[in-house]
C-alpha cells in the first residue's frame, strides 16, 4: 500500500469553498472513478489554518496514475472545478508526497 499525502494551501479565505467542492463534487467523483482516501484533516496549529490536508490509499503507483488521471480528465471535474473557481482561485499551491508505511505504521 502506498499513501499519498497531499496538502491544499488555499487563497485567503476560499477554505469553506475548497469544503464544500470536496464535499459535493470532488468525493462523489473520487468515488465513481474508485479513488479512495485515507483521511482529511484542517491545522488547528502550525503555520496557516488555510490549508487542507489529506491521505489517499493507492495498491501502486500505476493504479494512482491510472485513476488519478482518469478522474483529473473527467468532463465532470473539469466543469465543477471551474464553475467553483467563478470567483477566484480556490488552491494557490498543491505540495504532494508518497509515503509508504514502515512495518511498524497502524496504517498499512
Amino acid at each position: 500500500m502506498i499513501y499519498e499525502l497531499r496538502v491544499y494551501h488555499c487563497a485567503a479565505g476560499r477554505l469553506p469553498a475548497l469544503h464544500q467542492r470536496f464535499s459535493h463534487v470532488t468525493l462523489p467523483l473520487w468515488h465513481k472513478h474508485g479513488i479512495e482516501q485515507a483521511g482529511f484533516f484542517t491545522t488547528v496549529v502550525g503555520p496557516s489554518n488555510q490549508t487542507l490536508t489529506y491521505l489517499l490509499k493507492w495498491e501502486s503507483l500505476a493504479e494512482r496514475e491510472a485513476k488519478w488521471n482518469a478522474f483529473a480528465t473527467d468532463p465532470e471535474w473539469t466543469a465543477a472545478r471551474a464553475a467553483s473557481e467563478a470567483d477566484g482561485v480556490i488552491v494557490e499551491r498543491i505540495d504532494n508526497s508518497f509515503l509508504e508505511p514502515t512495518a511498524y505504521s497502524a496504517l498499512r
